[in-house]
């Protein structure tokens, strides 16, 4: 039995150790992948902190991946050995309970996802049930197409279904790993982009992301700002600062929406009265399926949209991953096998 090199959670707080395994085989309706890149993503804290329900260990994190089909089981229809496959945060679905039946298999009940549900992609190779595979084009690169199947899919997706229309003011909110590339799809898309982060020295990154104004909320009330602007139709939240998300509330226009993708355990406060008068919502969006990571990525080509990385070997992993969650990290983290 030929061997991999894997880093794994051995129990919840362990921290991320380098083992090796036996290569697995796919079972019915699986690929194995020989991973060339995985992001290093700030859930995968879920599996290194054991906070997500269900979870079974030794488990690899890893939901960002990106490689080359090597091994296929039976019953899976088209793919082939040799495609160029992505794997990104929704890792399969059941197809029988409600939300299946209705074709929304985003919010499957039983959803899997790499690196919590099986094994994800901080190895040499790892198995995935076919529903979750998005082709890769030839033009991106391992390591920038693998951020995208996150960090990029939960911010385009999340801009493209949130009713606004190019030429409409949109912020984002934060211009870390997701809000550098929200910056990059809303300009792409026509909106008038606003970029909102701390510190002045962000402002000529934002405007080289894309982003026509920059507020830099250390000297700037951005929700006053956007509203001199005339209040933004949509405010990208990608910051997981639940009071930031609540301050910026004012600043959204008539009918304007907070439409959150930065996830937080705190509560989001507004007072009844800022989001009546104007019709104002808040609403959240959960990354997307495969074939919407297809999209993304699609999209990414045409419109030269990609993640500015930082790449460590994957006998690193335990760095990369204290790198990520340091917010040191400018600004995606991958590892390469």
């Amino acid at each position: 039995m030929q061997r991999m090199k894997v880093v794994q959670v051995g129990k919840p707080n362990s921290g991320l150790e380098l083992v090796e395994r036996d290569i697995p085989e796919p079972k019915s309706r699986q690929v194995r992948i020989k991973v060339q890149a995985c992001g290093v993503c700030h859930s995968d804290m879920f599996t290194v902190l054991g906070a997500y329900p269900g979870i079974q260990y030794p488990r690899v994190p890893g939901h960002e991946v990106v490689g080359v089909i090597d091994s296929v089981g039976p019953d899976v229809p088209d793919w082939k050995p040799g495609m160029r496959v992505g794997v990104g945060w929704h890792g399969g679905h059941c197809g029988h309970c409600t939300s299946c039946r209705r074709g929304d298999f985003i919010t499957c009940k039983e959803g899997q996802i790499p690196g919590i549900s099986y094994d994800g992609g901080y190895a040499e190779y790892m198995i995935a049930p076919f529903e979750a595979l998005a082709s890769v084009p030839d033009e991106l690169q391992a390591d920038e197409a693998a951020p995208l199947l996150c960090a990029g899919i939960t911010t385009f997706n999340a801009l493209r279904h949130s009713g606004a229309h190019a030429g409409d003011l949109v912020a984002i909110l934060g211009l870390g790993g997701l809000g550098h590339l929200g910056v990059q799809f809303a300009s792409k898309m026509g909106f008038r982009t606003v970029a909102v982060a701390r510190g002045a020295d962000k402002g000529p990154l934002a405007k080289k992301l894309g982003a026509q104004i920059y507020i830099d909320s250390t000297v700037q009330n951005p929700a006053e700002e956007l509203t001199k602007l005339g209040g933004a139709v949509v405010i990208l939240a990608t910051v997981t600062d639940a009071k930031t998300m609540s301050s910026v509330i004012p600043g959204l226009a008539i009918d304007g929406k907070l439409l959150v993708v930065g996830a937080s355990g705190e509560p989001i406060e507004v007072p009844p009265l800022a989001i009546i008068g104007a019709r104002r919502s808040i609403a959240g969006w959960p990354s997307g399926t495969a074939p919407d990571s297809e999209d993304t990525l699609k999209f990414s080509v045409q419109s030269n949209v990609r993640p500015v990385i930082e790449t460590f070997p994957l006998a690193k992993a335990a760095e990369a991953y204290q790198h990520m969650m340091s917010g040191k990290a400018r600004f995606r983290v991958v590892l390469i096998p």
